[in-house]
């Protein structure tokens, strides 16, 4: 199985497309902007979704479904956030079809419009504020806290495998508390969950911060988010969380009545991580050989590949195997023995490789007679022979290694990678020839924002939570500034 994958210093982009194809993960369908995810994509996007959920569950929230049509009148209850949205809506304006008379085929039927159009799920904002006004009526009901798992659809233009497209598959939450730091406490909750599953299962370092007035969600008072850096120098936004005030419990009346007997407008957030997470992962990992999966989030952790000549030495070697494959299968370990005969085993290894298989185990007649495996970890490319004895326990192991391992090579990566820059010519100059965050002195004004964004193509990623005050002064303006915020040119 030839690879043939561009290489990312001669074409990053052109290397990313490539391998989503080439790794069976998705592929361009026959609507425009929209993808179609193939099993093994999809295998690790189920991955992701069960690690997720079980982290949304564990604190407390449940999972409910909302229709993916929302009434236009619904966008016009919150100013900000139709602004925010309007040029990304698809809508639905007749509700059937008919042959043509003329026989030329299939019209929307004009006599079918609809009293009002309906518009195709963006976000769920407002059809969700508009069920929880039934939902919510004395402190009682309170906190709510409702994540869905769902598909949505922002009209792209411009479209990218997993990063940008016009219909993509995400999780939303949207909860509703009494108290604004309950609220406040709930948007940065979900934040540290999202840097937690972004470290700790995807092995993404990321940075958690918050956006600038400009960058928020819209209807929102405050976006926490968590920036990643992709092996081409540019910066992925992998997760928000919104801490939107009251503006949608006063645009969809939606009150409570207070222990004292008051009636109060709750308090607000929604959040959510998409199948972007997949671009990300495959960027911040993977090489020109393929992808480099976590074994935490590999749908094949291991492999067996048998490399022999005729059916007797297959038996003897898959019953040498068996036994290793129920062992680590009783460890929770996905393994997969490809015994197939209609692929030799270098075409195996090449397909599994470009697979990002954490752990590739070869076995042949010579590792019968020593009573060994010959294993091969994704990550480093490197092979050692192994005991049989030993296997189960060491593999165990090596798989806890190669997801350190992959992290703190991200993690060094984006280290290496983050600039502190006091001049803006400084700063020009190295965006066109390192790459990464940059450090700088901002003075807080969307006017100097926007000029950076325009002459440079570069944005605030973030205002870093953890990043100390700092008397200086913004590298534009020269006025005074009181922290380093992050720059970067973005996905």
């Amino acid at each position: 199985m030839g690879k043939n994958l561009t290489t990312r210093t001669e074409d990053y982009s052109k290397w990313y497309n490539e391998l989503v194809v080439k790794a069976d993960l998705a592929e361009n369908s026959g609507v425009r902007g929209c993808m179609v995810i193939k099993p093994y994509g999809y295998a690790i996007w189920e991955k992701i979704q069960a690690g997720l959920d079980k982290m949304f569950k564990e604190t407390g929230h449940e999972n409910a479904y909302f229709p993916i049509f929302i009434p236009k009148s619904y966008f016009s209850k919150e100013a900000s956030h139709v602004e925010g949205f309007a040029k990304e809506c698809a809508v639905v304006t007749h509700y059937r079809l008919k042959n043509a008379e003329d026989g030329s085929g299939i019209i929307v039927d004009p006599e079918a419009k609809l009293e009002e159009e309906l518009i195709v799920r963006p976000t769920s904002e407002t059809i969700i504020w508009d069920t929880y006004r039934r939902w919510i009526q004395s402190y009682r009901d309170l906190p709510l806290l409702i994540n869905q798992w769902a598909n949505v659809v922002r009209w792209e233009m411009r479209t990218r495998l997993f990063l940008r497209t016009s219909e993509f598959l995400w999780q939303e939450g949207h909860t509703a508390h009494a108290t604004e730091q309950e609220a406040i406490d709930e948007a940065e909750l979900i934040l540290n969950i999202y840097a937690d599953f972004a470290e700790n299962h995807m092995a993404v370092p990321v940075i958690k911060g918050t956006k600038t007035e400009s960058e928020r969600f819209a209807g929102a008072l405050e976006t926490y988010c968590i920036e990643a850096l992709m092996q081409d120098g540019k910066a992925l936004q992998a997760g928000t969380s919104h801490f939107l005030g009251q503006n949608f419990a006063k645009a969809f009346d939606v009150k409570f009545a207070t222990k004292e007997g008051k009636q109060e407008y709750v308090w607000a957030t929604s959040w959510g991580v998409s199948t972007r997470l997949m671009g990300a992962l495959i960027m911040t990992h993977s090489d020109d050989n393929g992808l480099v999966l976590p074994p935490k989030l590999a749908p094949i952790q291991v492999v067996v590949v048998p490399i022999y000549k005729g059916m007797d030495q297959l038996e003897a070697i898959s019953e040498k195997v068996n036994p290793l494959v129920k062992k680590l299968r009783a460890k929770g370990i996905t393994v997969k023995y490809d015994d197939r005969d209609t692929h030799k085993p270098g075409f195996k290894f090449n397909e599994y490789e470009l697979k990002g298989v954490p752990v590739r185990i070869a076995i042949g007649q010579r590792d019968l007679q020593n009573d060994t495996f010959e294993v091969a970890r994704r990550d480093t490319l490197e092979k050692e022979t192994i005991p049989s004895e030993d296997a189960a326990s060491h593999i165990e192991h090596l798989l806890q290694d190669i997801q350190e391992n992959i992290f703190n090579r991200a993690h060094s990566y984006r280290e290496e990678h983050i600039t502190k820059v006091d001049s803006y010519e400084e700063f020009k100059q190295l965006l066109d020839t390192k790459g990464g965050f940059y450090s700088a002195h901002w003075d807080g004004s969307s006017a100097t924002e926007e000029k950076i964004k325009q002459e440079t193509k570069a944005t605030i990623r973030c205002i870093p939570i953890d990043s100390p005050m700092e008397e200086g002064v913004c590298m534009v303006t020269g006025k005074p500034s009181q922290q380093r915020v992050l720059f970067a040119k973005a996905y």
